[in-house]
């Protein structure tokens, strides 16, 4: 069954605020999984439009058990092919059809348990370069992972997939020049997750783009293991990616920033072989998980809105956000004079004392003569007074 997305398309529509829809189709393979795939589809979905580069179609296979015959994805009439399948084998008319696909340019996204796939299928195997589990052993390929500096083809006996118990770890990005990860922080904190370890598999033609330890005390293989890494199979792209486990609670590892970013130009890399998206003006860092509930980074509204509520001893997110980004309009003079005014209206409005003494700050060296009269107001109230002073004394210097 073929699902068209076509929310996707009008908020495309929206968010390119033309009549333009995205250039690239892509298509997720869906229906059966170990995870939660009746929600990992639609947040999949949501990710790549916003990306503003995609229109979404989803194929859902029938259910465990069922009969396959009549699933049959018209690979090739899309860009990019998105799996999030673990489950039945496929009929081999369908398997066919998608090496056909990939050996002749077809781009492929790989999506955490979609690597748990079809052990036996040859072709498959060497498209995802890793796998894990369902039987995956020695004579599947070495394990592969990072150790001073270089990548490790070990061919150990043993089982091939594993993981710790989920929790945050740093991700570590080993070719910071590919047009995937260009310009992205070196590292980044990831949101809870399951950290995948112990894959093996064919591992030709795979470059590894980001590590993370697993650590012994969660469980792990006390090793560097590959989280995103790509593989060419013919003239097919295929961008593997690890991370963004979704069950039954929050999809906390789907919020990710990190995760979303790299997902979406993963997708327009395997589908293009280059990356036209813009990076947003906030980006994941290492300190902690950037989580973005909507899939989307904040816009300028939804930021002053949640800083209103701000106190002391609490997360000061928005706030710093807010701040990076007049840092970087700091050369725009009608953007600075955008954020002035916003500033001036969380001053005027029933925010928290300690949002306007911190927005006062800021407001320090970007504010004009039309901020003077409510910070004139700002100082007459104990609560407020020495921030407001000392945006006076500056404006005024």
């Amino acid at each position: 069954m073929i699902k068209q997305i076509l929310i996707g398309a009008v908020l495309s529509l929206v968010l390119f605020n033309s009549c333009q829809e995205p250039e690239l189709k892509a298509l997720i393979v869906t229906g059966q999984n170990n995870h939660n795939w009746e929600a990992s589809h639609e947040i999949l979905s949501r990710i790549l439009v916003n990306s503003q580069v995609f229109n979404v179609d989803i194929a859902i296979s029938p259910g465990q058990g069922e009969e396959m015959s009549d699933f049959n994805p018209e690979f090739e009439k899309y860009d990019v092919v998105v799996l999030d399948y673990n489950g039945d084998a496929w009929d081999d008319v369908v398997k066919n059809r998608f090496e056909n696909y990939v050996a002749n340019g077809g781009g492929v996204v790989v999506y955490h348990a979609a690597d748990n796939s079809f052990p036996k299928w040859e072709a498959y195997n060497k498209m995802i370069g890793l796998g894990g589990w369902y039987g995956r052993n020695e004579a599947s390929g070495p394990y592969v992972y990072w150790r001073n500096d270089s990548i490790i083809r070990d061919m150990t006996p043993g089982p091939g997939g594993s993981h710790g118990q989920q929790h945050e770890f740093v991700v570590h990005h080993r070719e910071t020049d590919h047009p995937i990860l260009r310009g992205l922080p070196t590292r980044w904190m990831h949101s809870r997750d399951e950290l995948y370890s112990k894959l093996r598999g064919p591992a030709e033609n795979m470059t590894v783009l980001a590590t993370a330890y697993a650590d012994p005390k969660k469980g792990g293989t006390g090793r560097h293991e590959p989280v995103l890494f790509t593989v060419k199979y013919g003239k097919g792209r295929i961008f593997h990616t690890v991370l963004g486990h979704v069950g039954k609670e929050a999809p906390l590892a789907a919020q990710c920033a990190g995760f979303i970013l790299t997902l979406q130009r993963g997708a327009e890399w395997a589908a293009t072989g280059s990356v036209t998206q813009e990076l947003p003006a906030d980006l994941p860092n290492v300190a902690a998980p950037f989580i973005l509930p909507s899939y989307k980074p904040y816009s300028l509204d939804e930021l002053f809105r949640r800083a209103q509520t701000f106190k002391q001893g609490s997360s000061r997110k928005y706030l710093y956000l807010i701040s990076n980004r007049i840092r970087l309009a700091n050369e725009d003079p009608a953007k600075m004079k955008d954020f002035e005014s916003r500033i001036i209206e969380v001053l005027e409005s029933n925010a928290t004392v300690d949002c306007k003494n911190y927005l006062c700050r800021d407001l320090s060296w970007i504010g004009s003569d039309a901020a003077i009269p409510i910070l004139e107001q700002l100082q007459a109230n104990d609560a407020t007074k020495d921030m407001a002073s000392f945006a006076l004394q500056r404006i005024r210097e």
